[in-house]
């Protein structure tokens, strides 16, 4: 049965976190692993989640599967948080996933049934799982123009420009804020224009929503994708839980998709549907139980959204240190980017053999493309970093 596959290639990021944990230096230092970290170095159970679990669970009676995939009102709470009042909910369908791959997953299966071997437009550079994802669910992968290496900013006339050239056959993966890897975001402004283009060219928008409230906040990291899906008649969103609320091991999301009207969005829900009966049946409830108290109590959600601006801010801070101290030492403005790009991300745009040589002589660990997790930065050792990166580039 077996015998004719071959070995598959290794996940870089798994490999980087195994050459990490083997490293015996006591100076090392991980910007490689995409999660977010305290002041202490780990990953911190916000107190809003422990109190709404604590609450789930003093009043469990019973775990037996759940009627509907978007888990009792878990599904109106992450509509209300995502969409607000910005478009008519009779057109709107949404399910619960495991997490924001497995949101990727059933919507780029829905797609291919849609439109068998339709194209995804993807960034470049976009996250590493996109490609792989569209491409095992049947569907090719392009891409259009997105970071630019030079100002480390986003290439918006070509972006726009390519994005003009598609057709109502064609999809358009965005990500709707934080873009991953580059932490280059589009402006208020640009998102205007990318609706516009997609109403002009028919193209299906679809938002990966990763990393709501870290760049921001909330409203002003929503703006892009209420605009696109105010704009157009037809969108999916692929929503992750895990990084704004803490939840990354309970893999918790939603795909929410967007119809022309009622009867079209009940027809193509019943697919969605379909697509993971046929997959994982029924998605874990933990991590969305604990999502919906969170957002339908207020005082839960008061407190949660404090500590999400404390996230927030604190990587706002990180970025400002870094390139503060980049530029004091070389007096130049080069890693300015830095502070300007938002969300856990940066891409700083070095050579391979930078990126093996600040993991070589200085510990610091960061994957291939250099793109480092701002939130892996640690306070006290900013100037180590900043002469770090320096040592690397000249």
């Amino acid at each position: 049965m077996f015998e004719n596959l071959t070995k598959a290639p290794g996940d870089k990021i798994l490999a980087l976190m195994g050459e990490y944990a083997a490293d015996s230096r006591s100076t090392k230092i991980d910007l490689g692993v995409g999660v977010y970290k305290d002041e202490q170095g780990v990953t911190p159970v916000m107190r809003s989640v422990r109190k709404a679990e604590e609450r789930i669970l003093s009043n469990e009676k019973q775990r037996l599967t759940s009627a509907s995939p978007a888990t009792r009102g878990y599904g109106a709470a992450v509509l209300d948080l995502v969409l607000a009042d910005s478009i008519d909910r009779s057109r709107v369908r949404i399910a619960q996933a495991p997490g924001g791959t497995g949101s990727l997953w059933v919507l780029m299966q829905l797609i291919n049934r849609a439109r068998p071997g339709a194209t995804v437009y993807v960034s470049d550079p976009t996250w590493a799982n996109h490609n792989p994802i569209a491409i095992n669910s049947g569907l090719k992968v392009a891409t259009y123009p997105y970071f630019d290496p030079e100002t480390r900013g986003v290439k918006f006339e070509q972006m726009l420009a390519a994005l003009d050239r598609l057709g109502a056959e064609d999809v358009v993966l965005l990500h709707g804020c934080c873009h991953n890897p580059t932490g280059a975001n589009l402006t208020d402004a640009q998102w205007d224009q990318v609706a516009e283009s997609l109403v002009r060219t028919g193209a299906l928008p679809f938002i990966d929503l990763a990393y709501l409230g870290f760049g921001d906040g909330i409203e002003a990291d929503a703006y892009g994708t209420r605009k696109i899906l105010s704009s157009v008649p037809e969108a999916v969103v692929a929503f992750s839980g895990s990084k704004n609320f803490g939840l990354y091991r309970e893999r918790v999301g939603a795909a929410i998709l967007v119809a022309r009207n009622a009867e079209q969005a009940e027809t193509t829900n019943s697919q969605l549907l379909n697509i993971i009966r046929g997959a994982y049946s029924q998605p874990p409830d933990h991590g969305a139980e604990i999502i919906r108290t969170i957002l339908e109590d207020a005082s839960l959600r008061a407190e949660w959204e404090e500590e999400l601006a404390v996230m927030r801010n604190r990587m706002i801070s990180l970025r400002k240190k870094l390139a503060d101290a980049i530029r004091e030492r070389s007096n130049s403005t080069d890693f300015d980017f830095v502070a300007d790009h938002r969300g856990m991300f940066s891409l700083l745009g070095l050579t391979n053999d930078a990126v093996e040589h600040l993991k070589a002589t200085n510990g610091v660990y960061m994957t291939g493309d250099s793109r480092i997790n701002v939130a892996g930065i640690p306070e006290d050792r900013v100037g180590d970093l900043a002469d770090a990166f320096l040592g690397a580039v000249r």
